[in-house]
């Protein structure tokens, strides 16, 4: 190691100070053993595009990871890239642009939710949180996408998947544990992922209709159908100046569906899908292949949000389930925009309190859907529970938690109380 190495060593782990930029996996090694040792929390940082999600926890020390990045291995004609957890995804997707591939489940960038502009994250961000786009129903979420990873769990001990481990986690399905786990199990050092080439067209069939009940009909009839759509998403009429697009030929409320594959196939199976709807043509317009791609990209971002003042709802619930969940929700001022093919609601409450919370919950639960809190209010997030869970589930995720972190060093309570 050099002079110049060996300084920039010693001052990335003065732990004297508060944040911790390491630059290899070494230093966050070292960070994570001291800590542990010390009892000392911390809070695990990537590009901060989603650090408001989840519950306010107190720590001594934040790790921030965003200089800890790159891309170690890509293998184009095998389909997979090798990164390093705090490359930006925006690297990666400029990467994968060059060979006309994707990541297929379409991140969201809360940037324009939290800041009024783009922030995709990390890729370590990405997995932690799992959170994935309009294409989910198709080809699954983030998790479904991983490799395999290696990770340093809350010991400082390296846990790799699908090697050999260090700590024995048999038994478990680690890519499927930390997805989703939003930094509370293991430190994410390296991951692999499965890439996907581009389709070489994507359109999207969009129907005039601002009613939710025959929004749903057609979603349903589409997602169902021969016609293999990788997109179902109905925006009510407050939406619809959202999107000025040339192709679009009309205003207010609409049901929109991707078509992607072949440029042959795209064309045949759109006209089979309209007939199959029993559309007119003044009833639809058919965004082309740029379009479309920007109208896709403008639901994962949740730009229809961006100037939101009031406070966000992510639930998810079963298809057949969501024209009651949105019917019960009429006692309330609230915004939504559906997605998934009709199982995923955005929900924007102009206000929302622990009682009214607390009966949207309710509401969620008794149809067997779920809710994640995205971005409310400051005291809201210090008493109330950002993630849905039950009390056995709880219980589970507090074992997973001691056997990953037996101090509860990491992101101590951002999910649940205790975990």
């Amino acid at each position: 190691m050099s002079m110049e190495e060996k300084q920039n060593s010693q001052t990335s782990l003065d732990f004297n100070q508060n944040i911790f930029k390491p630059t290899s996996r070494e230093e966050i090694v070292e960070i994570v053993k001291n800590c542990y040792r010390r009892n000392i929390p911390l809070e695990i940082n990537g590009l901060k595009s989603k650090n408001k999600i989840g519950r306010n926890f107190q720590s001594e020390k934040t790790l921030d990871l965003s200089h800890y990045k790159g891309i170690i291995d890509y293998k184009p004609e095998e389909l997979y890239i090798k990164v390093k957890a705090g490359t930006p995804l925006k690297e990666i997707v400029e990467e994968l642009n060059k060979n006309n591939q994707q990541l297929a489940f379409e991140p969201n960038d809360f940037g324009y939710l939290f800041s009024g502009e783009s922030n995709s994250g990390s890729i370590g961000g990405v997995v932690s949180c799992n959170f994935a786009g309009s294409r989910r129903f198709k080809v699954g979420s983030v998790r479904d996408h991983i490799l395999g990873f290696q990770g340093i769990n809350g010991k400082g001990e390296t846990i790799k998947s699908g090697g050999t481990v260090v700590k024995n986690v048999t038994g478990y399905d680690l890519s499927k544990l930390i997805s989703g786990s939003f930094g509370t199990l293991t430190i994410l050092t390296e991951l692999a992922i499965k890439v996907l080439p581009k389709p070489e067209t994507s359109k999207t069939l969009v129907i005039k209709n601002p009613h939710l009940k025959k929004a749903l009909s057609y979603l349903g009839k589409g997602l169902s159908s021969s016609t293999d759509p990788s997109g179902g998403v109905f925006y009510p009429d407050y939406f619809g100046k959202n999107f000025v697009l040339n192709d679009l030929t009309h205003e207010g409320g609409l049901t929109a569906i991707r078509i992607e594959g072949p440029t042959n196939s795209v064309e045949q199976r759109l006209n089979r899908l309209s007939k199959e709807l029993g559309l007119l043509d003044q009833e639809l317009s058919i965004l082309d292949n740029e379009q479309s791609n920007i109208f896709w990209g403008r639901t994962k971002n949740l730009e229809v949000f961006k100037s939101l003042k009031g406070n966000l709802l992510r639930i998810v619930v079963p298809i057949s389930e969501t024209l009651q969940v949105i019917q019960k929700f009429k006692n309330y001022e609230i915004k939504y925009f559906i997605d998934w093919g009709g199982s995923l609601i955005w929900a924007s409450f102009d206000q929302l309190n622990t009682k009214i919370l607390n009966e949207i919950k309710d509401i969620v639960r008794k149809h067997h859907g779920y809710i994640t809190l995205i971005k409310v209010e400051e005291d809201l997030k210090a008493s109330a529970d950002i993630f849905t869970i039950d009390p056995i589930k709880y219980k589970i995720s507090e074992k997973i938690k001691r056997s990953f972190d037996p101090k509860r060093i990491f992101n101590p309570g951002k999910m649940y109380t205790g975990i």
